[in-house]
């Protein structure tokens, strides 16, 4: 009978320590580029939102989205609302570094936006050598299942200027310390770099008292899945190196960390893999 009692216990202790989990996306979508062809928009829509829901993401940070990209995944993803703005205007132009979440279990306390630029909070505005403006999307939120309160940062850097990419950087780490001070934080993004490039080596310095720490760096079970996030539309990843990241600051655990790659009659859901993490508090 007490074999049996504490059975009982550790089965509800287990299931209600994993109801707590955290499920974390990043998901650069790809804009809707009808250059494409069959990897247009139109023919990855239901795939890229199936992806999402087959993996009850709680919390999911896309690039590259487009309004209608926007719209085409709310309409695909009941229960789930948005946050965010198109880099030209913060409104509705040009492509969005989203914030997707549950309303089931995430409630935005506050939400906004920054640019990547010498006037950050400047819609549209862009500086150094950046080929591309550039921003980030942020909220903070409630669990709803735990009370804990984080926030989340999304974006997406440039891809060219050397002196974009590192300004961006440091002020992504500023802008995350003087916005969430000692709450914890989740970062997610495309940061088109690969972790020996400057902007993650800044990012992670441990000499800095406001580095990242990557979350497949801590996870508990091996990363799954290709360690390169981007397939170009081609058979595979085009080489062992990540350019998304989830990066996180303060006391989690990382449970999972996976990178998503399945495919449907051999087509991805995009040209980057969704990069997926379970985290605890």
């Amino acid at each position: 009978m007490n074999k049996l009692f504490f059975a009982i216990v550790i089965f509800f202790i287990g299931t209600t320590l994993s109801a707590q989990d955290l499920n974390v996306m990043t998901f650069n979508l790809r804009y809707n580029n009808p250059g494409d062809s069959l990897n247009a928009w139109p023919h990855r829509k239901d795939k890229a939102a199936s992806e999402i829901l087959f993996h009850d993401v709680d919390y999911l940070g896309v690039q590259e989205a487009l309004e209608g990209q926007m719209k085409a995944l709310l309409d695909r993803l009941p229960g789930y609302q948005s946050i965010g703005g198109g880099r030209d205007d913060g409104k509705t132009k040009g492509e969005y570094s989203a914030i997707f979440y549950n309303t089931k279990r995430l409630k935005p306390l506050k939400t906004g936006m920054f640019w990547l630029s010498e006037t950050p909070a400047v819609p549209g505005s862009k500086s150094w050598d950046a080929a591309i403006t550039r921003m980030v999307t942020w909220a903070k939120f409630k669990d709803l299942k735990t009370g804990k309160i984080f926030f989340a940062f999304n974006t997406h850097f440039d891809h060219i200027g050397k002196e974009a990419r590192r300004q961006s950087a440091h002020l992504l780490l500023k802008k995350v310390k003087v916005m969430s001070g000692a709450t914890p934080a989740i970062i997610t993004g495309d940061f088109n770099a690969e972790p020996m490039d400057e902007p993650i080596v800044i990012l992670k310095d441990p000499s800095n008292p406001l580095h990242l720490i990557d979350a497949m760096e801590i996870s508990q079970m091996p990363h799954y899945g290709p360690t390169g996030t981007f397939n170009n539309f081609k058979r595979k990843e085009v080489n062992d190196y990540p350019i998304d990241y989830i990066f996180l600051k303060g006391n989690w655990k990382v449970k999972k960390h996976a990178s998503i790659s399945q495919t449907w009659g051999g087509r991805f859901a995009s040209d980057h893999f969704a990069v997926f993490a379970v985290l605890a508090y």
